[in-house]
């Protein structure tokens, strides 16, 4: 009865495991103590399609309470960090200012959205700022699960985006596309080819009184990124390549890897404005170190090898002198006692003759050793 028992504690026990390394929220911080906790996905299909398409593996969500106040905290549980930066980037609003949570945070009066390692922090409250210090609680209480919460090398493509006339906070990263679909002006779906290794940056631009919406696509070759905008020009209306195709006009340069195309602009010129501001870094380099192989003629090489063949058969003869002459010169100074010692040779008899044959005879020794 006693093992019995023991046995369904093991069985509570393993069965219990999954659940607690499931969970990276921690149940209290700060004074702040966990009310319900419940897993967590996005609940309409396009915000689902989207999380998926940054690399969405899980959520969870638990209702805080302290004092009289509340905290409503739901984490995303990405695949990567580069899709928790692209989460984080697509849920962040235009006026959620920066926060000094960590290097990507940003905040309103109502709302807190924290990028740690591969997981994004969506709280909701009242007063946020007032609460600064508590939310930095709880980002070191999330930043100290490793290695649930990985770190890594973050998307740089933001770094390509012009400064002039930015809109704050409109960036947007884009690995897919539904996110491609929801934010550009123009449906393009999956012609940009992310599953090809494509990502995306998005941005708005304020020129005058109107907007402008810049999306730059990173390829892995320009090889690939030339080829793709010669099959986008065939679809869609991209330098006046197709007036008639019946989407909106776009305007679009490519810079090595990088395709960068510009939507509600007037005029080709005014597009120009962003898209020259659009350069890749990669560098080429064509001046690498290089040799010239040249044949020799066929008396070069006859030459070269008597020549080669005259020196191996001198060291040979060299170092057979040589070894001889060594050995010599020591049986000559120290007899019987380094090469050819008497009591150490053996001779093979085949009993031709009946005179024993010894050793001595060949060297002129006597059994004492003396001439």
């Amino acid at each position: 009865m006693r093992r019995g028992i023991l046995f369904g504690a093991a069985l509570a026990l393993f069965a219990a495991l999954p659940t607690f390394a499931q969970s990276i929220l921690p149940a209290s911080f700060a004074g702040w103590n966990s009310n319900s906790k419940e897993p967590f996905a996005p609940g309409d299909a396009t915000s689902l399609t989207i999380a998926k398409e940054y690399g969405f593996a899980s959520g969870e969500r638990i209702a805080y309470a302290r004092g009289g106040g509340t905290l409503d905290v739901t984490l995303y549980h990405m695949n990567d960090p580069s899709g928790a930066y692209g989460e984080y980037s697509y849920l962040r609003t235009p006026d959620m200012a920066h926060a000094d949570l960590a290097e990507h945070s940003s905040m309103s009066a109502a709302r807190a959205l924290v990028l740690v390692g591969n997981t994004v922090l969506d709280v909701r409250g009242r007063d946020l700022p007032k609460a600064d210090q508590d939310l930095k609680s709880l980002v070191s209480a999330v930043s100290v699960v490793a290695p649930r919460t990985q770190n890594g090398l973050l998307p740089t493509l933001n770094e390509h985006l012009p400064h002039t006339d930015f809109v704050d906070r409109s960036d947007r990263y884009i690995l897919g596309p539904a996110t491609l679909d929801q934010l550009f002006p123009v449906p393009m779906g999956n012609a940009l080819g992310f599953s090809q290794g494509a990502e995306a940056e998005l941005a708005h631009y304020r020129l005058g009184s109107h907007d402008l919406t810049l999306l730059i696509t990173d390829y892995p070759t320009p090889q690939y990124a030339s080829k793709k905008l010669i099959e986008l020009q065939q679809t869609f209306d991209i330098n006046g390549s197709k007036p008639d195709s019946g989407s909106a006009p776009l305007y679009a340069k490519r810079s090595l890897t990088l395709i960068a195309f510009v939507a509600g602009a007037k005029s080709e010129d005014e597009a120009n404005q962003l898209l020259r501001q659009v350069e890749s870094d990669t560098e080429l380099t064509w001046n690498e170190p290089s040799f010239q192989f040249t044949q020799p003629n066929i008396g070069t090489i006859v030459v070269g090898t008597i020549i080669g063949t005259g020196i191996i058969c001198l060291f040979a003869l060299v170092s057979g002198l040589a070894f001889g002459g060594v050995r010599l010169v020591v049986k000559r100074a120290l007899p019987d006692r380094v090469f050819d010692r008497s009591d150490q040779l053996q001779i093979l008899q085949l009993g031709l003759s009946s005179k024993p044959i010894n050793a001595e005879d060949f060297y002129g020794f006597g059994p004492t050793g003396k001439n």
